[in-house]
């Protein structure tokens, strides 16, 4: 499988679809046209893809490139990311990301509140 992306980005993404245990045979892949911005061009042309993972039963739709193959990278890079938080539950990357930014934001807070209360 080719994307037009670069050949670290696409090795990167196929380590991560093997540790998902995520194979190209068992996707189910469907084109049609994207909504949104983009003019005539995007309204003819196919470039929004649906990826379905049969096994699992995850669906996803992406339609954030105007490229067709840039579109069926990040679809299957969301569907890793989904999976990860399936099996990995809360020791996903993305988990453990918004739980850094939870602590960062609690920490901001209680700086700002003591703050306030050294004024008054």
């Amino acid at each position: 499988m080719r994307f037009s992306v670069t050949p670290e980005k696409q090795k990167q993404l196929e380590t991560r679809m093997a540790a998902c245990g995520l194979k190209e045979g068992d996707f189910e892949e469907s084109f049609s046209a994207s909504s949104g911005p983009g003019g005539q061009k995007a309204n003819k042309t196919a470039t929004c893809v649906t990826l379905l993972h049969r096994p699992s039963g995850i669906a996803v739709k992406m339609q954030k490139a105007r490229s067709q193959s840039l579109n069926r990278y990040y679809a299957r890079k969301r569907l890793c990311e989904l999976m990860e938080a399936k099996l990995l539950g809360r020791e996903s990357p993305a988990e453990m990301q918004r739980e850094k930014i939870r602590r960062q934001k609690a920490r901001r807070k209680r700086r700002s509140d003591k703050k306030s209360g050294d004024r008054e």
